[in-house]
């Protein structure tokens, strides 16, 4: 198995754990993704059309800002990109994430943490951000999956 990225973003750190995980399993390296302006419990909550997320979710061109661009996207070919599904989808700063940097040729898998949604069709949703990369959508990490378990996952991609 070649070196892996393992870039996620994390509002509440259960994305981060997955993350974690997944890197240890397939000995990759980690990236968090983190915005310039870090969420507050006020900015997440879903049940406010007035919050931050809500407000950048229902804006498909928000870009929030990220706190740097650090990634080190040209030394691997393969990302494994993990986020919480917040409406159905990934956070918009996944595009921000996506578009700042040169992903062409790339394989793109992605993994996410849910409380009820799947991944639906957030691969495509997501291609716009990341021309020339090959973007898929991998699966939900909830619960607590085994490093034998996340292992074999991505040995089959």
């Amino acid at each position: 198995m070649s070196k892996l990225l393992v870039a996620y973003f994390s509002a509440s750190g259960t994305t981060a754990q997955a993350a974690q995980k997944l890197a240890r399993a397939v000995q990759g390296d980690l990236y968090e993704i983190r915005p310039a302006v870090p969420y507050t419990p006020a900015d997440l909550d879903w049940r406010d059309k007035n919050s931050r997320s809500s407000v950048e979710m229902n804006d498909k061109a928000s870009r929030p800002k990220l706190a740097d661009h650090d990634a080190p996207i040209a030394e691997h070919d393969t990302i494994l990109l993990g986020f919480p599904v917040w409406w159905y989808t990934a956070p918009t700063i996944i595009n921000s994430f996506l578009e700042a940097y040169d992903f062409t040729g790339k394989n793109i898998v992605l993994f996410a943490t849910s409380g009820g949604s799947g991944l639906g069709q957030t691969a495509s949703q997501l291609s716009h951000s990341c021309p020339g990369a090959h973007i898929q959508n991998g699966r939900l990490l909830n619960g607590n999956p085994s490093e034998d378990d996340l292992r074999q996952w991505v040995e089959v991609l």
